[in-house]
């Protein structure tokens, strides 16, 4: 194979193509594989009688990572994206009929709380929540984010002496606790509780099983905010396309790659397409599934196996997408809403410990025809629901058991949200089951969120972006560091490129663009 200083990116998805940009950004010759017909991964559109649904990711937070990688190529990502701040954040409705709405302002949200819970006291117990989550977003910030690392060894440095300080920032990851003992050692009221459980569910996971540090999501929400941009979450995959391309980037859609080519000392040496062609390349960046990268494009070789020797890899939760386009509003509806369960414990036990859909489930709610009324015909709405469901299991027969299940969530909804004669008012009818999403997207037993955050000590580790074990090897996507979630993903993109560049097995082939400090919108919602 001839030498070349060629990169290649596998999958097309948000991780993907931040890689692309940053790689184009700092002057590599870089082409992108994907092997559907659009790019972008799950941040795909459906449109339809005059509906358009954002069919994965629908809640953009933490903007500032994105402005970053807008930034390697001197860009305002202001300029390739208009953001609209979201408040309150998402409505909760609970079993018990009553509702709470999220808000990023403290004191407006302590003012719901007094009014939401008697005896005065839940909005001190937030107020002291969320002070220990920014403690952990402060910790991850600094220790966690944009760097490669796979393990709690590789957060801190070995040559640097162990203080005080840093006695203090493990001692607050509590290592001994999760996020839901966590929650309730602050949060008394039981419905307050449940609302923040829900965090853990950007990462697809229990939080009876996940450790205390994913309580840091809390103030990653609260203090940049959630933002919908105009066109919908397929909007930052568009301008990410833009951008790629713009940076000399060659996208190659309907391209299947089917293996990663390495040479005689085990380093990257090329990828083989779907059609039979090799392409010779100098490193590849996976931002396919990081075990189905190793199981499937690296079959058979003493990588794979020392992948799968390192440790147990669980895949994270899957779901039921539905996509029912109404022709009419419930007024009672936010941009994104939760319709809780009955029992937390019970849902979480029968999706993480049994593996079986929980009889009575959360239902998460993307409402956007009051942000966006192009989203539906006049008066109408593009509702998304989304219920998490086990990864897919031997047993699982989803043709079958999704006619039962999609009367137990409309009845959810209907008992729960108050949303009254609802099948009556579906005008347009889409979904996806784990079986589907297992088909489309290349992930690991239709595991909407890549790999289960479970585990006090380890849980919140994914396999590092710099491969241990294949030179010129590097993983992006929601089963790589640091997880999954939009702006995880992104900054998993960015790491990736970051650590390939840094690492000098391949020579740039342009100048860089000139870099400018990051921006963002402004922080907060007033």
């Amino acid at each position: 194979m001839s030498k070349t200083e060629r990169v290649g990116i596998v999958g097309g998805g948000l991780a993907g193509l931040a890689s692309a940009c940053v790689l184009g950004a700092r002057g590599y010759d870089v082409v992108l594989f994907d092997k559907n017909p659009w790019l972008g991964g799950k941040a795909a559109v459906l449109s339809e009688a005059g509906y358009r649904f954002d069919m994965g990711p629908t809640i953009l937070l933490m903007p500032s990572v994105l402005a970053r990688i807008f930034a390697e190529a001197g860009r305002d990502v202001k300029d390739g994206l208009d953001l609209i701040p979201l408040d309150p954040q998402w409505r909760s409705f609970f079993d018990d009929g009553s509702v709470l709405d999220l808000h990023a302002d403290r004191p407006r949200m302590a003012e719901a709380l007094d009014a939401f819970s008697t005896g005065g006291a839940a909005s001190g117990e937030y107020g002291r929540f969320l002070d220990y989550s920014k403690r952990l977003d402060d910790i991850s910030r600094r220790f966690y984010f944009w760097k490669s690392i796979g393990s709690v060894r590789d957060m801190f440095d070995p040559s640097s002496s162990f203080s005080v300080a840093l006695l203090g920032d493990l001692m607050s990851m509590r290592p001994w606790s999760t996020v839901g003992k966590t929650v309730r050692s602050f949060v008394k009221d039981a419905r307050v509780a449940q609302m923040l459980d829900h965090f853990t569910q950007y990462v697809g996971s229990s939080p009876d099983m996940s450790p205390a540090i994913l309580c840091g999501i809390a103030h990653m929400q609260t203090g940049e905010g959630v933002w919908y941009p105009r066109g919908g979450t397929r909007a930052v995959a568009e301008a990410l396309v833009k951008l790629a391309g713009e940076l000399g980037v060659e996208l190659v859609a309907d391209a299947s790659v089917e293996a990663i080519h390495t040479d005689d000392q085990g380093k990257v040496s090329g990828v083989i397409l779907g059609d039979g062609r090799t392409v010779p390349l100098s490193a590849v960046v996976s931002n396919s599934d990081a075990v189905r990268t190793h199981r499937e494009l690296l079959a058979g070789r003493p990588a794979a196996k020392r992948f799968e020797a390192r440790r147990k890899y669980e895949p994270a939760c899957s779901g039921v997408v539905m996509y029912l386009g109404l022709d009419r509003r419930y007024d009672q509806l936010r941009h994104h809403d939760f319709v809780f369960s009955r029992d937390p414990h019970e849902e979480f036990d029968y999706i993480y410990n049994k593996g079986e859909p929980a009889p009575d489930p959360t239902c998460y709610l993307c409402a956007t025809a009051g942000t966006e009324p192009e989203t539906a015909p006049p008066g109408g709405e593009a509702l998304y629901v989304l219920v998490h469901t086990p990864y897919l299991r031997p047993h699982h027969d989803w043709k079958t058991l999704y006619p039962k299940y999609r009367r137990t969530i409309l009845e959810k909804l209907v008992r729960t949200a108050g949303l009254t004669d609802l099948e009556r008012h579906i005008k347009l009818e889409r979904w996806l089951t784990p079986q589907d999403i297992h088909d489309r997207y290349r992930v690991l037993d239709g595991a909407i969120y890549g790999l289960a955050s479970h585990g006090r000590l380890n849980g919140a580790f994914k396999p590092s972006n710099r491969s241990p074990d294949v030179p010129g090897l590097y993983l992006a996507g929601g089963a790589a560091h640091p997880g999954p979630g939009m702006p995880m993903v992104l900054m998993s993109g960015w790491i990736a490129a970051d650590a390939l560049d840094s690492d000098g097995l391949v020579a740039p082939v342009r100048e860089a663009q000139s870099r400018s400090a990051p921006s963002a919108p402004p922080v907060g919602v007033s």
